[in-house]
């Protein structure tokens, strides 16, 4: 699972770069010309992740436990903080900074009292 957050963050950093590349028009005209997402690769790339994150999650689920694995799939929100601040230079404040802290608490916490 821990592998499956780590897809997941990088999904959602490749469709951010793949957002940021798409030209400025809108919903309709890509609705109507989907071929302007298709020649998008950062954007298939992080689509692409997605799925191989889902494909990992449901082979968690058939024998993890429901009430841990979500939990630690909130990880994926570290992950992205990190990264968005690392590749898109944003800045951390005090409110992301204990934001983080309490998810990772949190499944610190769920982990210790998950099934032996």
């Amino acid at each position: 699972m821990f592998f499956c957050t780590l897809i997941g963050a990088g999904a959602q950093v490749l469709m951010k770069i793949g957002a940021h590349n798409l030209p400025a028009v809108g919903v309709a005209a890509l609705i109507a010309n989907p071929f302007i997402i298709l020649r998008n690769t950062a954007l298939l790339g992080g689509l692409s992740l997605y799925g191989v994150f889902t494909v990992l999650l449901i082979i968690a689920l058939r024998d993890g436990e429901l009430s841990i694995i979500y939990p630690v799939i909130a990880l994926t929100y570290v992950w992205v903080t990190f990264l968005s601040l690392m590749l898109f230079h944003e800045t951390m404040n005090p409110f992301k900074a204990c934001g983080i802290t309490v998810i990772v608490a949190g499944v610190m916490v769920l982990g210790s009292g998950g099934r032996r």
